[in-house]
C-alpha cells in the first residue's frame, strides 16, 4: 500500500501527459519514437537490492579571484605537440600551484605607499617620544606646566596610533597583493577554466573549478522501506559499465530526511580511488544487502511503471510487441508490489521475458510505433 501511494504521487505528472496522449486522435503517421526497454525477469529469493549511483568527486571547489584586475599570466603546461599551452580542463595540478595571476603593479604600488606611510609615522612617533621624555623631565622638576605635559602625552599617543594604523595598511596591501595569485587548494584535476590572459576579473569572478578525486563518492537514493538495510561504515560492492572489476566502498553519509520530491533518502559511499580509475559523472551500480523475499517475483525498473489513464489510481506498463522489423507498444494494466532497489515487483499483468518500455514511457501511447535505443 505504501509503495502504491508513493507511485501515485511520483507518476502524477506523467500520467496526465499519458492520458492526454492516449486520447489524442492520430491524425497522420509519425516517425517511431526512440525508447529503451527492459526484459521482465524474476527476482530470486535472497538477491541483493541493486541501486544506480552517480560518481562525484570527494571535494570540488570553484576558485574565485579576490583582487580585481586583468589576468596577466595563466599556468603553462606541455601540450600534445611538445609546445606549451594554458592549463585547462583535464590537467592535473598540485596543491599551491599558481593557476592564474592578476596584474600586480597597482597592488605593489599600494604596498610601497603603505610602507612609506609607516616610515613617516615611525619618524613622528620617535619625535613625539623624545618630546614627551623632555617634557616629563621638566614637569618632574616643576619647570613645565601640566598642560604642556598633557599635550606631550597626547602627541605621543597619537603618533603611536598612527604607527599601528600604518602597520595595518601594510598588512592589507600585502594580503591584496597575495590574492593576485589564484592557487590550487589541493592536488586535483582541473574541471573547468573560465578565464584567459587579458580577462578583466573582480572579486568573486570564477577562474577555475578543481576536483579532488583521490577518493570519490557514489551517491544514490534509497526508499524508506529499505533504509534499515544500510548503516554508516557498511562495506558495499560497486561496479560500473565503463570499467571491469568491482570496487569496495563504505557508507559515510545517510540523509536524515527524505527528498520532498522523490521521497528517497540520499546515501553516500566513499571509495578510495588512488589510480583515478573512477571518473566524475560515471554511473555505478551498488549491491545492498540480500533481502529475503517470501518467494520469487517478477520485477521491472521503477521508471517502466506509469499511471493507468483508463482507471484512476491504477498502474500500467507499455509492453513492446515486435513483428518483423516493426515494433509497437500496448498499454497493459498491472498490479505492483514492493520495491527492491531500482526495481519494483509486478504481482499481476506480466509474464517472464516480456519487454516493457523504460526510458520514454511517458512519451508514447497505446499503439505507437517505437524504435529501440541500445
Amino acid at each position: 500500500m505504501k509503495w502504491n501511494q508513493m507511485l501515485l504521487g511520483v507518476l502524477g505528472l506523467s500520467a496526465a501527459c499519458s492520458f492526454t496522449a492516449c486520447n489524442e486522435v492520430k491524425s497522420e503517421p509519425s516517425l517511431p519514437t526512440p525508447v529503451r526497454i527492459a526484459v521482465v525477469q524474476p527476482l530470486q529469493v535472497g538477491n541483493p537490492a541493486k541501486y544506480s549511483a552517480s560518481i562525484v568527486p570527494y571535494a570540488q571547489v570553484d576558485l574565485a579571484f579576490k583582487s580585481s584586475g586583468y589576468v596577466e599570466r595563466i599556468l603553462q603546461v606541455k601540450s600534445a605537440d611538445g609546445g606549451m599551452r594554458n592549463v585547462d580542463a583535464g590537467d592535473w595540478v598540485t596543491k599551491g600551484t599558481i593557476l592564474a595571476l592578476v596584474q600586480q603593479q597597482d597592488y605593489q604600488d599600494k604596498l610601497q605607499q603603505a610602507k612609506a606611510q609607516l616610515s613617516a609615522a615611525q619618524a613622528e612617533y620617535e619625535k613625539a617620544k623624545l618630546g614627551f621624555a623632555r617634557t616629563s623631565a621638566l614637569y618632574s622638576a616643576q619647570s613645565a606646566t601640566k598642560p604642556d605635559f598633557d599635550n606631550s602625552q597626547a602627541q605621543l599617543d597619537s603618533t603611536t596610533a598612527s604607527v599601528s594604523n600604518a602597520q595595518a595598511q601594510i598588512s592589507q596591501a600585502q594580503v591584496a597583493l597575495d590574492y593576485c595569485s589564484l592557487r590550487a587548494p589541493f592536488n586535483g584535476w582541473v574541471l573547468k577554466r573560465s578565464v584567459d590572459i587579458g580577462s578583466l576579473v573582480g572579486p568573486a569572478t570564477n577562474g577555475f573549478t578543481v576536483a579532488d578525486t583521490s577518493s570519490v563518492r557514489a551517491v544514490f537514493g534509497i526508499p524508506d522501506v529499505s533504509i534499515a538495510t544500510v548503516k554508516r561504515g557498511q562495506l558495499l560492492t560497486i561496479t560500473t559499465d565503463a570499467l571491469s572489476g568491482a570496487f569496495k566502498g563504505r557508507i559515510t553519509t545517510i540523509s536524515a530526511s527524505a527528498d520532498p520530491k522523490s521521497r528517497v533518502y540520499a546515501v553516500e559511499v566513499t571509495i578510495q580511488n588512488p589510480h583515478d580509475l573512477l571518473k566524475s559523472g560515471m554511473i555505478a551500480t551498488l549491491l545492498v544487502g540480500g533481502e529475503e523475499l517470501p518467494h520469487s517475483v517478477l520485477a521491472v525498473p521503477l521508471e517502466a511503471v506509469i499511471r493507468d489513464p483508463r482507471q484512476m489510481g491504477s498502474f500500467a506498463v507499455l509492453v513492446a510487441d515486435v513483428r518483423g522489423e516493426a515494433a509497437t507498444v500496448h498499454l497493459r494494466p498491472v498490479e505492483v508490489g514492493n520495491a527492491y532497489g531500482n526495481l519494483i515487483a509486478i504481482t499481476r499483468g506480466l509474464e517472464v521475458n516480456e519487454r516493457v518500455v523504460t526510458t520514454g514511457a511517458s512519451l508514447v501511447k497505446d499503439g505507437d510505433a517505437v524504435r529501440f535505443l541500445p
